[in-house]
């Protein structure tokens, strides 16, 4: 199985081969983003936390497809 990916701001970067691992990943960063308010810490956490998230289940997934549609409906020039 081809290692996943992620694209953030055009940036692309690998993810572990393991679900668990993965689903592990989203969970502590958007605990640590929900926590932002402390030093080191930020509320930037949450989306990268989700956008993680997004690749292992659908109903998270859906959501982040919605705001793709969205923001570049929001983008296009008419």
């Amino acid at each position: 199985m081809p290692a996943r990916k992620i694209s953030v701001f055009g940036r692309e970067f690998k993810m572990p081969r393991s679900r668990g691992l993965r689903i592990t990943i989203g969970i502590v960063l958007t605990i640590g983003g929900i926590l932002g308010f402390l030093p080191i810490l930020g509320f930037w956490m949450v989306p990268l936390g989700l956008l993680v998230l997004s690749y292992e289940f659908a109903m998270v997934r859906r959501h982040r497809r919605r705001f793709v549609v969205w923001w570049e409906r929001r983008r296009r020039p008419d």
